[in-house]
């Protein structure tokens, strides 16, 4: 359990939530694990299998505490709303805010930033540990190019200027992505970004990965009441959800891209976990998935310092934070959005 922002984030999957007067009280089985005061609470996000209480949810309802469902895994499956919790508020303010240029380009901007940030902190960590086996030269160059863009970015006055910046800090921090992998060169290279298909196993990886991440960041948003369709870098498209793919930039070179690089890099794969089709693209095995998704989920429960929050957390939990302060941001508590800063 941990409580954050007012939010009580229930992650133990056989845990159930009951209601005992004011309190909310979390059971395993017939003992209790914690118990809450609803007054403290703005909402309730539960990872369990048993769920909750009518009663509680009731209860929730009449207070407008916003009470959430999920999968162990992070899947969104229902939300109980109260009629005073703000949601229909928050979700015409962030379609607002997607319609002017110049207030989406705020919320943007520091998304990109994060993503620039911490893609040129990853490769700094890479030179840090495994500076003898890499060409030094070339990385520091990559993240002067990425430095360079984060301190243009933070001034970008429009979205097209910031599309172009981010494409040059990509760029960079892509081209050294190849030196990164450390393990066996002739299954695991990177000689360029392919998708639908990927067209080599480390691509494969990557998008594996990216779906992932994007599956928690929509099930995070749509969590606090935001619509994840509806993106401020992205624009609109039928069936894409666009502002979860604006949350996981910041995210990807943190949460996706260093995971799939331990993968390969601490030889938890092999050739044999792909498939290699005849029109080139390349899969992975049923058995290959199984093994990424359980150190997927293994990586998740690993903690981590916040850097806005200053407090220990999983690093599953990171979307559903930052979808909070996004959504806090909205209505207006926080002055700007802080994008995820990885330390």
């Amino acid at each position: 359990m941990r409580k954050m922002l007012n939010t009580l984030f229930v992650l133990t999957e056989d845990s159930y939530l009951t209601l005992d007067g004011e309190n909310v009280v979390v059971r395993q089985g017939e003992t209790e694990k914690g118990r809450f005061p609803l007054h403290t609470l703005e909402g309730i996000c539960s990872f369990a299998y048993p769920g909750a209480s009518p009663a509680l949810m009731g209860a929730c309802c009449e207070r407008g505490i916003n009470l959430r469902f999920h999968s162990p895994r992070g899947r969104f499956l229902a939300r109980v709303s109260g009629t005073s919790n703000g949601n229909v508020l928050l979700r015409r303010t962030q379609y607002r805010v997607a319609d002017d240029p110049d207030r989406r380009v705020l919320f943007a901007r520091n998304m990109i930033l994060g993503k620039v940030y911490n893609g040129r902190w990853a490769v700094h960590r890479t030179l840090r540990d495994h500076g003898m086996r890499l060409d030094r030269e070339k990385l520091e160059a990559a993240c002067g190019t990425m430095r360079a863009c984060q301190e243009s970015i933070a001034q970008a006055p429009d979205d097209d200027t910031l599309r172009g910046l981010e494409g040059v800090a990509a760029a960079a921090y892509f081209s050294v992505l190849d030196d990164r992998i450390l393990g066996d060169k002739n299954t695991f290279y990177f000689h360029g970004r392919s998708r639908r298909p990927p067209m080599d196993p480390m691509n494969a990886l990557l998008s594996f990965a990216y779906s992932l991440l994007a599956s928690d960041c929509t099930a995070a948003l749509e969590s606090v009441g935001l619509d994840a369709y509806v993106g401020f870098l992205h624009t609109d498209r039928p069936g894409r959800a666009s502002l979860a793919l604006d949350l996981m930039e910041e995210l990807r070179p943190c949460l996706a891209d260093r995971f799939v690089l331990s993968l390969v890099n601490n030889r938890k794969l092999n050739p044999k976990d792909f498939q290699f089709e005849e029109s080139g693209s390349v899969l992975l095995t049923d058995e290959a998935r199984r093994k990424f998704l359980r150190a997927w989920q293994e990586n998740k429960q690993e903690t981590l310092t916040h850097p806005y929050l200053q407090e220990k957390i999983p690093w599953g939990l990171v979307p559903y934070v930052q979808a909070l302060l996004l959504a806090r941001c909205l209505r207006g508590d926080l002055d700007g959005y802080p994008p995820f800063l990885w330390k």
